[in-house]
Parts: C-alpha cells; structure tokens; sequence
C-alpha cells in the first residue's frame, strides 16, 4: 500500500477520530471530512484490512440471506449509489476502481442446489428484486465455460463487482485530498473524559490523540480496543475467509464473462473474473478466532469446488493464497452510529457485506456525526440494539 499523501498538520483538536483505516474507517474519514469536519485517522496501515482479501462482490441480491431482509433494504441502499460513489472517487483521485456492471450467475450442480436455488428465488421475488431464471442449457450459453452437469440457475444483471484493493488506495487518497491527518501507529486505549466522554486514544507508543469525538472502525478488531466500556464494547468476532487467486488467459477469450457463485456439496463458492485476467476465488467461512494461516484442506476445497463449476480453472495459473477476518456481530449486520457512551460511534461489524455497505456507511456516519442522528434506513443498525442501557452519562453512579 502506497504511502498516503502529505497532509498539512493543524494545531486544532480533530471533531473526528477514526479508529481504524480499512475501507469503512477510510470512506467515514473521507465523508466527514467532505462535510467540513477536521479528522483524523489512526491506523499503522491505512487501506489495509479484510479488502486486500476480499472479492469485491456487490451482490445485494445473491447474498440474501432468510432472516435479513432488514439488511436487504440496507445493501440495495448501498448498491444504488455505487455507480455514482464510484465516479466520484475516480474523478477526484483518476483511480481506476475496477468496477465493472458485468452480472452474477448463480448456478446449480444438483437437484438439492436446483431446490435451493429455487427457493431463493422465490425469496427474491417475494422481495421485490430482479432475478430470471435459467435452465441449464441457458447457463451455458451464457458462460460455454460452465461444467455440463449445471441443472440451472439464477442470472441477477443488478449484481456487480469492485477491485477491494483499488478502492481501498483511492480511500486512501481521497483522504488525502480532504484533508485527513494519518497517524500511523496502533490505537491501543481508549481515553474517557470528564462526564463520562470518549476523549480519544492512546496510541502504542503513548501518543495521546484528542478528539471531539471517536469513530471506532477496526473492523475484525474493533472488540479488542482497551478502554472501552464493557456495556458499549462492540460484540464483533473475527470470521476467516480463505481466498485464491489465479491469472486468466488474454486468448482466445476470457474463461468467464461474469461472476459465477453456487453452493457445492454445502459449501459456499464464488469465482469473480476482473478485466485485468484477475480470477478471484473464494470463500471459506470458518469460525476459528484469530487464526490466518492459509490451509492446504482450504485451497484443496476452494479449487475442488471451483473446478465442479468450471473444469477449466486447474489449468491456470495459481498467483496468491490469502486469508482474512471479516467483522462478524450477532445478526451479521453492522453497528452504525452513537453508542450509549457519549462521543463514542461505531461503524464496524460489516461481516460479508463490507465492501458492498461502503457507500451507504460514509453516508450514514457522516449523517450522524454531523447531525446527531441516525438517517431512517441505518436506525435498524444502531448499536444499543444489543444493549437496552441508558446512555452512561445518564447511568445512577
């Protein structure tokens, strides 16, 4: 990741410090900053994070999921902006965001996935979103590179893709341009001022960082940050996801035209093709703490999988084995906005929907910071729905 641009220091305490520079912390600084705010970013490594793993699907409507339509709602929110939140960032930094409106297909292998498929599509129809299903041999036609025995499948034109690595370096300009200050060090304590008010942090270093007000962003870790009250610490849990990624063919074609996802003897598998000959493959979901370590059983069912969908793939080129922690919280929904501690807000929790949520976040944090409250379409998500406490100022002592 390329350094961030110089930004002028002021002497003047931040209205905004953003714990964490990944690409929610990153679009929140922007955003605030956009509305006049003075921020700041704490974070060792802007841009890093759960993007440089993930896929970059934006798949609002191949990702529902029974029992989150009230998450729908927030993903097609999102989903609508991105072309617009994309030309946006590529005007003002001439970062090419891979984003590319290309469609998903959702394909199934056998009768079980065929009833699977079928029963999601009559949820999304249910929903109000757009999805056609295809036969078999309609599959094929539009992807001759899918394996013979696809039973059928569900073609979803709305459903498009980013390069998560490219929007995260554009972040980390259009930060720059806005005028937010990075200090690249750990955020290691929260600070807790006079009345009960986040104040800022320490850093690892024993920097001591004030601000107005704290946006705690970290992600995967945005539960471990000392300091934080017990009854406002954000209930996120790291979840691994196992990614590969091979290099494509320039000729005599590419190997797909679209993103390809189905669920294989119960796993999960997506494989997302980028302009560039880029194939993403991916990926696990395992509920193993902190752990990293690239597996050999995670490749070996990664490309398995993906070979069931398209056997042309064991012929390319294997360029990178990666694994991340995507933020998981009870309901994998994210928590946005004011926490029950005063000055203290969150924007973290995310879980698989992350990079699709990006726009939609920097919109609502920036709502909230700077008007107190919540838009309607994020209320759902605040973060005292997993607390009934009163705000602490407002606690008995």
């Amino acid at each position: 990741m390329s350094s961030p641009p110089h930004t002028p220091r002021t002497s003047r305490t931040p209205d905004v410090l953003v714990v964490g520079g990944g690409i929610i912390g990153l679009v929140t600084a922007w955003r605030a900053a956009q509305r006049g705010l003075v921020t700041a970013l704490v974070d060792p490594e802007p841009g890093g994070g759960a993007a440089q793993v993930a896929a970059g699907m934006l798949a609002a409507v191949t990702e529902l999921h029974y029992g989150e339509e009230t998450l729908l709602a927030l993903n097609l929110a999102s989903a609508r902006r991105y072309p617009e939140f994309a030309a946006e960032l590529t005007e003002l930094t001439g970062h090419d965001l891979g984003y590319r409106r290309c469609g998903t297909l959702a394909v199934a292998l056998d009768a079980d996935d065929r009833a699977h498929l079928r029963e999601l599509h009559a949820l999304q129809q249910r929903s109000g979103l757009e999805s056609e299903w295809l036969s078999g041999r309609e599959c094929r036609r539009l992807e001759p590179m899918l394996a013979p025995g696809v039973r059928g499948g569900l073609r979803v034109d709305g459903d498009h893709q980013i390069d998560p690595r490219r929007l995260a370096r554009a972040l980390v300009a259009a930060c720059g341009h806005a005028g937010v200050v990075f200090h690249r060090a750990w955020a290691e304590r929260l600070t807790v001022g006079p009345g009960d008010r986040a104040a800022g942090v320490v850093t690892a270093d024993g920097t001591a960082l004030e601000a107005g007000r704290v946006v705690l962003a970290g992600g995967s870790l945005s539960g471990r940050l000392s300091g934080v009250p017990e009854a406002v610490l954000p209930p996120v849990r790291p979840v691994k996801g196992q990614v590969l990624r091979l290099t494509m063919p320039r000729t005599p074609g590419p190997l797909l035209n679209r993103t390809v996802r189905a669920v294989v003897r119960g796993n999960h598998v997506y494989l997302v093709p980028r302009e560039s000959g880029e194939l993403v493959v991916g990926a696990t979901s395992e509920e193993l703490g902190w752990d990293t370590t690239v597996t050999a059983g995670g490749v070996y069912e990664l490309l398995r999988d993906a070979h069931e969908l398209v056997p042309g793939i064991t012929e390319l080129p294997l360029t990178e084995t990666r694994a991340g922690l995507r933020p998981g919280s009870p309901d994998n929904a994210p928590l946005l906005g004011p926490t029950a501690l005063d000055g203290l807000l969150l924007a973290t929790g995310h879980h698989r929907n992350g990079v699709l949520l990006t726009p939609v976040t920097g919109d609502v944090m920036a709502d909230a910071l700077t008007g107190g409250e919540l838009p309607e379409e994020a209320r759902p998500f605040s973060p005292r729905r997993f607390s009934a406490a009163p705000a602490l100022s407002e606690q008995p002592a």
